[in-house]
């Protein structure tokens, strides 16, 4: 009987929240690129055009300028509150770095936001060796074991002088140094100067580029959506919430034939829908800034400048597992997948829908 409990939850899905708003992407007051460009960390985006078979010219030249970013091994966590780097490249553009290959529920992590705030996601140990000022996470349960530190970059009063400035690289260098492998990335604001390249050594830090696949789906079910009803209507449109969970079946190349004889699925296309004889999507991988993300999705909209058979397109952003954070500094945590990630939804007038999603240990979606 006493095992009747955790075999229950085991079978409970975990809480996840999805959060939908809906606007005109030429509205004065509309929030698309401010929510893109609060999502720092991406390690995913898939586009689908139904009724399309190949990249279309308005985005080839988009695409192949997504951007490089960087790998840099064993980089001592010091090294990013240093004077020198920040008047370089914290202060001089959109600089972001976040840990590679480290688990937010299992391992010390490090992001630097463009805003210039470093977050350290540490555990309890380390959190008492460094001996800087921190809080609790908020997903450490009665026994806290895991602490988040944050440091403003930016803030004045932490110039190359001050006991602020001095304590913090006196707590990374010489209390608990911590080293890490980082993703990079900069986007200059156009000034000249330094390059990641040449500001670390060579054997350092290796140029990575966005891996792109191109596929051409054939003759798919789409549901049938009405940009002005989010909820749908019995009959004449399917919901935000049917399409956010038909998507997910596509991107993942899930059948939708709901065949009873499926060990995998049984998953069928929301009513009502219609099939379209081909559909086009591409998907990048690596990690993908905001700035790039805004450009694609201005594409996007501009695709529709001509009449086109689509009625809508998806844009498809997910954000790395095990980052620090989600939206902003709101706190994010991994519990049983870490997923975070957002969609749009543009219709052809250009109103649009945007989804964003987290799952468990994660603030709402702001």
């Amino acid at each position: 009987m006493r095992m009747s409990v955790p075999l229950r939850r085991l079978r409970q899905a975990p809480r996840h929240l999805l959060v939908c708003e809906k606007s005109h992407a030429r509205h004065a007051r509309s929030r698309h690129a401010a929510h893109v460009r609060d999502h720092a960390y991406n390690c995913r985006v898939s586009f689908l055009i139904p009724e399309c078979g190949t990249l279309p010219e308005v985005l080839k030249s988009t695409i192949a300028d997504v951007g490089e970013y960087y790998l840099l091994r064993n980089l001592s966590l010091h090294e990013l509150v240093t004077h020198e780097f920040i008047d370089t490249f914290v202060k001089k553009g959109s600089c972001h770095a976040l840990t590679y290959n480290t688990k937010i529920d299992q391992d010390n992590t490090a992001a630097l936001l463009p805003t210039g705030k470093l977050i350290l996601s540490v555990d309890k140990d380390t959190y008492e060796e460094l001996g800087l000022q921190g809080r609790p996470s908020q997903y450490s349960g009665k026994k806290v074991m895991r602490y988040i530190i944050t440091i403003d970059l930016m803030d004045p009063s932490f110039h190359p002088d001050s006991k602020k400035h001095k304590r913090v690289l006196w707590a990374l260098k010489e209390k608990k140094p911590l080293e890490f492998d980082f993703l990079l990335a900069w986007c200059n604001t156009g000034a000249e100067g330094s390059t990641l390249m040449s500001y670390f050594p060579k054997n350092q830090i290796q140029t990575l580029k966005p891996k792109i696949t191109f596929s051409t789906l054939r003759d798919l079910q789409c549901p049938v959506l009405q940009s002005n009803e989010l909820q749908g209507k019995p009959e004449e449109s399917c919901s935000t919430e049917e399409l956010f969970e038909w998507l997910g079946a596509v991107l993942n190349q899930v059948s939708l034939d709901n065949k009873s004889f499926s060990f995998l699925s049984t998953y069928c296309c929301p009513q009502p829908n219609t099939i379209v004889e081909q559909a086009f999507l591409c998907t990048i991988t690596g990690f993908i800034i905001p700035e790039a993300i805004i450009q694609l999705l201005e594409k996007l909209c501009c695709y529709f400048d001509e009449p086109k058979l689509a009625h809508w397109l998806t844009l498809t952003v997910h954000g790395f597992a095990d980052s620090p954070v989600s939206w902003r500094e709101s706190e994010h945590g991994f519990h049983k997948g870490g997923e975070n990630l957002y969609n749009f939804v543009v219709f052809r007038n250009l109103d649009y829908w945007l989804q964003m999603a987290v799952g468990t240990n994660d603030d709402c979606p702001p």
